[in-house]
């Protein structure tokens, strides 16, 4: 919004600001924030930065914590939520050093810098350009417990068609069980609401595409942006879950990015539009191939597709995430990509003709990911791609023009599939993270760290609730990465009855 100091004090004086909030982003993908009174803000602030505590932000230890931000005031902008004028804005973080302060090489939004830089020094692209979608649900009441000796929890929307039973405040509109795509009112009680959320967005700098009510019967919508360079979509993505959490609760309502929030209903996913462009020409464009793409599209879609275990170790990092990529909701399953086919983890839009337009996109990612690191993934991932002509036709991995779901088990059992838990998605990226690190882009400390947190995460949710993830093969045959791990269709056999006992106790 603003490039020089002089600009942002003229902005202050003629809306009358009164303080100025510094935001940043903690290692988990949430926003974090300290505000100053607006005088305060000064040439030194701008030099110097902001100190705080980078332990509690998951960086560093408690012995060696103090940490620099450093606002960019491009990112400035008013806070609509706020009683007391605010100008709110995001930045980079630095480690305190002599005679000069450096960037930090864990934080977020320097990792996806970095990641751009690489790719600029590779002399595939110049730019990456993104377009993210935001899947959620907006509920009328939320409650939860977790206690010694009781877990549970309640979420409630007046539209869900649970409640046209229910003989109080019933209009009889409910939204039918996975019927509410596109569903206009009055059924779809949300509408005004998501229009407030995407007014506050264009006010905030986000360009938005359109909105709508989604699948999911019980208040699930979604908001599309408009297309971005990769580092300010992942500011705006921080931005967009700001505006749907605080606009829901302005309303009284509670909005959630969660996966999975309720079961036999479709989840939230991020779906993640991309393209290259090198001298602002499209990098993946090509008349003749397969779905208008270069072979450079074709390369980039085969390294996410052979890194895709290790990506879902970021894009996907709750246990909930798995519980969205199951069968039968359009959440993607299996390693492949094609043209228009929703089923697929790579889809490739039918219409997006122009080659300007010409894009693909990666649909397993959800909001739970830190947008920073997701992206930056993504893109190493298809620069690795790129880099080694990684073709996914020859790797078998498609494209695949049919239905996914509606395989047999012994054709599903030919085609690789997704990690079908966190602690799968960590076990592959444990083992297959050497494309992340190239450039020093994501530093080994960083993924190191990463894991341990996740693993612990997913440690505590299981020992709280009791659960545990089991794995059961169909047997329909082996799969060629059964085979390559050493497994046989007897070996499979008896992990099935071990699987069983345990789980059948």
């Amino acid at each position: 919004m603003f490039s020089t100091l002089n600009e942002v004090k003229e902005f202050i004086k003629a809306n009358d600001v009164k303080m100025i909030d510094f935001k940043m982003t903690d290692i988990d993908g949430r926003w974090r924030h300290i505000l100053i009174p607006q005088q305060r803000l000064t040439e030194d602030t701008l030099t110097y930065g902001i100190g705080f505590d980078g332990s509690n932000y998951g960086y560093a230890p408690v012995e060696n914590s103090d940490m620099v931000f450093i606002p960019d005031l491009a990112t400035a902008a008013l806070d609509p939520f706020a009683t007391v004028p605010t100008l709110t804005m995001t930045g980079d973080v630095m480690i305190i050093d002599r005679p000069d302060n450096r960037p930090f090489d864990q934080y977020p939004r320097n990792v996806a810098k970095r990641a751009i830089a690489y790719m600029q020094e590779t002399g595939i692209a110049d730019e990456m350009i993104i377009g993210p979608e935001f899947e959620f649900h907006v509920f009328d009441n939320v409650s939860y417990q977790t206690l010694p000796h009781s877990v549970g929890y309640t979420v409630d929307t007046q539209e869900a068609d649970w409640n046209s039973g229910n003989p109080y405040d019933n209009n009889g509109y409910q939204t039918p069980h996975k019927g509410g795509y596109h569903i206009d009112k009055p059924q779809d009680i949300t509408s005004d609401l998501r229009s407030r959320m995407c007014l506050m967005l264009e006010d905030m700098g986000v360009g938005v595409k359109y909105h709508h009510h989604e699948v999911g019967g019980c208040g699930q919508l979604e908001i599309e942006v408009e297309l971005g360079e990769m580092t300010k979509m992942a500011d705006a993505t921080m931005t967009v879950k700001y505006i749907i959490k605080n606009a829901a609760a302005q309303a009284g309502k509670t909005a959630t990015l969660m996966p999975k929030p309720v079961r036999d209903e479709a989840g939230n996913g991020m779906h993640v539009h991309m393209l290259l462009l090198k001298n602002g020409e499209p990098v993946f464009y090509d008349e003749k191939g397969y779905a208008q793409l270069s072979n450079e599209a074709l390369w980039f879609i085969g390294g996410l597709l052979a890194h895709a275990g290790a990506i879902c170790g970021i894009t996907n990092p709750s246990t909930n995430s798995f519980r969205r990529l199951v069968p039968g909701f359009e959440a993607p399953v299996t390693i492949g990509y094609a043209m228009a086919n929703r089923s697929a983890v790579v889809r490739i839009p039918a219409y997006a003709k122009s080659p300007k337009a010409k894009r693909f996109e990666l649909r397993n990612p959800d909001a739970t990911c830190n947008p920073y690191y997701a992206y930056a993934a993504i893109l190493m991932a298809g620069l690795d791609g790129i880099a080694n002509k990684i073709d996914p036709h020859a790797m078998g991995w498609g494209p695949f023009d049919f239905n996914l779901f509606d395989l047999s088990d012994e054709e599903k059992a030919k085609i690789k599939g997704l990690p079908k838990s966190l602690e799968e998605a960590l076990d592959a990226l444990e083992s297959d993270h050497e494309f992340l690190t190239r450039g020093g882009v994501f530093p080994e400390r960083l993924i190191k760290i990463w894991i341990q947190r996740k693993r612990r995460e997913a440690e505590a949710i299981a020992e709280t609730t009791g659960a545990k993830v089991l794995t059961f093969q169909s047997c329909q045959t082996v799969s060629r990465q059964d085979m390559e791990a050493g497994a046989t269709y007897l070996s499979l056999m008896w992990e099935n009855v071990e699987a069983l006992k345990e789980g059948l106790a």
